[in-house]
């Protein structure tokens, strides 16, 4: 059975895979940010990668698949939130400022804001039972969630300024939640993806 590969060869690749995949889908960034976001994004995926499974699971190591942007990978849960943070741009809003009432119409509205309701829940057990991989799925069923909500649910071209603000509270709250899950896992959340 070869040599075993050292941590620091793996980081060193995933971040240099990273590299390759930002230098492709972000040519507007300059070096210095697409390298950040390289260390963020490969460092991430080796780590979410080995808490996001049980234990006793058999695990197999699969770079594309960690790397991936779909599919429960640090990758695609980095991207959920620098998605949020481009609404919050792009509406030139702060994302801290986004405090205005929420009003739960949609079925995909309702169905985020009772997802995030399971976070602390979800913390509260994953400390007790010390099994990371319960939040990781929590944050990945998160960010389908918020993927429906984003297909049925204008946020910034909404119907109403009180569904447009309301709106954006929800997805603020929704940032600051996978930026926390992702935190206690050990994994950094890019500005941009």
């Amino acid at each position: 059975g070869g040599e075993p590969v050292r941590l620091v060869q793996l980081l060193d690749e995933a971040v240099e895979r990273a590299a390759a995949v930002v230098a492709e889908t972000r040519p507007d960034l300059d070096q210095e940010d697409r390298a950040e976001i390289a260390r963020k994004v490969g460092i991430g995926a080796v780590k979410y990668a080995d808490l996001s499974v049980a234990h006793d699971t058999e695990y197999t190591f699969d770079f594309d698949r960690m790397l991936a942007l779909t599919g429960n990978t640090g990758p695609y849960l980095q991207y959920a939130q620098a998605r949020i943070r481009s609404i919050f741009r792009k509406g030139g809003v702060d994302p801290e400022q986004a405090r205005g009432q929420i009003t739960v119409a949609a079925d995909a509205e309702r169905a985020l804001a009772l997802k995030l309701l399971g976070f602390g829940p979800t913390v509260a057990q994953v400390g007790d039972l010390l099994q990371p991989h319960r939040l990781s799925t929590y944050l990945f069923e998160l960010a389908q969630s918020l993927t429906a909500f984003y297909e049925h649910c204008p946020v910034l071209t909404a119907d109403s300024d009180a569904e447009r603000e309301s709106r954006l509270a929800l997805v603020a709250v929704a940032l600051q939640v996978l930026v926390q899950g992702l935190d206690l896992l050990g994994v950094e959340s890019p500005e941009h993806m």
